[in-house]
């Protein structure tokens, strides 16, 4: 099998490194600075972690490459305005937008959007970085450069979050693992609920809308779409096309995790439709020291990312997966004294979605 080239070296790069062994695939997560005589791109099918990057030695190198799956779509999502035009096209619900040019547009954009604006920045704001939520009055406290660089939203009263990971091949077939449950704390994902019975009619809405976008792009890979639940119909917050943060519980919950399927699908492999065996649990690790003492719980999985602690900085994740609800409800109790305070309300609302 060819090697797998990742653009980026982070925890994304490191796990799909990781799902590559078993399989006797070999993955090269590569720093966007390396000199790319010291990267085997040549021989490599390449991917990345990221959909963003900057211009470097190497990765003028890698934009010219046959090889590099989807190369032509990272820089169409990685910007919040051609991604919007695109659920546009397709005619798929998404939080009424605009793009931002000019203040002299406030009075008008509160009159078309309402009292509550989320503004965006086009490209770069990840993990509730480069948003900000406006209210009438607020907008004057706006840093003046932003104007051209972001898109504004209505701000939409969801009753929840969701995300779907799903993969097509090249030969235009999907699969996609069941709906997950999210809770963001500050723009932050803290804590992710993957259940196999999740309802009916949403998981065929979503797996229909990321279907369509996916075969529009003639996308290759995995792919998360982050929705908002309203009502009964979901809305599209946002794309992802890569592995993705709330697709971390397949490493344990699935048959085979969203790091193997994006490679299976890159690659060319067998991709059937993974199984989810249980309930499943992800809790993000932010700024958070390793607890020897999380170990002592059998059902909890750590991946730990081998990152310089630091605020606001996601290290690693917890995995539960179990099948009997009131066990994992009964371990969520067990973990609250071994995190620091501000996980509590995280691990409460996930023992809520297992009720």
């Amino acid at each position: 099998m060819k090697p797998v080239c990742v653009l980026g070296n982070g925890q994304l790069g490191r796990m799909l490194r990781q799902a590559g062994e078993p399989l006797g695939i070999a993955v090269y997560p590569v720093g966007l600075d390396a000199e790319p005589e010291a990267v085997p791109y040549q021989s490599s099918v390449i991917t990345a972690e990221i959909e963003r990057w900057p211009e470097t030695a190497l990765t003028r190198e890698l934009a010219h490459h046959n090889a590099f799956i989807n190369r032509d779509i990272f820089p169409q999502l990685a910007d919040r305005l051609p991604q919007k035009q695109l659920m546009d096209t397709l005619d798929l619900a998404t939080a009424p937008w605009k793009l931002l040019s000019d203040p002299s547009q406030w009075s008008q954009l509160f009159a078309e959007l309402g009292d509550f604006i989320i503004v965006k920045r086009r490209t770069g704001g990840y993990d509730g970085r480069g948003q900000w939520r406006i209210r009438p009055g607020d907008e004057a406290e706006l840093p003046p450069e932003i104007y051209g660089e972001c898109i504004v939203e209505q701000g939409i009263p969801f009753s929840g979050e969701v995300s779907l990971v799903g993969a097509r091949n090249a030969q235009g077939e999907s699969v996609f693992y069941t709906l997950t449950h999210n809770l963001h704390q500050e723009g932050i994902l803290r804590t992710s609920v993957a259940l196999p019975d999740t309802g009916k009619k949403l998981q065929q809405q979503a797996e229909k809308m990321l279907a369509t976008i996916m075969d529009h792009l003639n996308y290759i890979g995995v792919m998360a779409m982050e929705c908002f639940i309203v009502g009964d119909n979901l809305l599209i917050n946002e794309l992802a096309p890569r592995v993705h943060n709330s697709g971390h519980w397949t490493q344990n919950g699935a048959s085979i995790s969203q790091f193997e399927l994006h490679l299976r699908a890159i690659l060319d492999l067998p991709m059937p439709k993974p199984e989810i065996f249980a309930p499943s649990i992800m809790i993000n690790l932010i700024g958070t020291e390793v607890n020897p003492a999380w170990l002592s719980l059998p059902l909890v999985r750590l991946h730990w990312y081998e990152k310089e602690v630091r605020p606001v900085r996601k290290v690693g994740h917890l995995n539960l997966v179990h099948s009997d609800r009131n066990t994992l409800k009964t371990t969520l109790q067990t973990l609250i004294p071994l995190l620091p305070a501000e996980y509590q309300s995280g691990l409460e609302w996930a023992q809520n979605k297992l009720s």
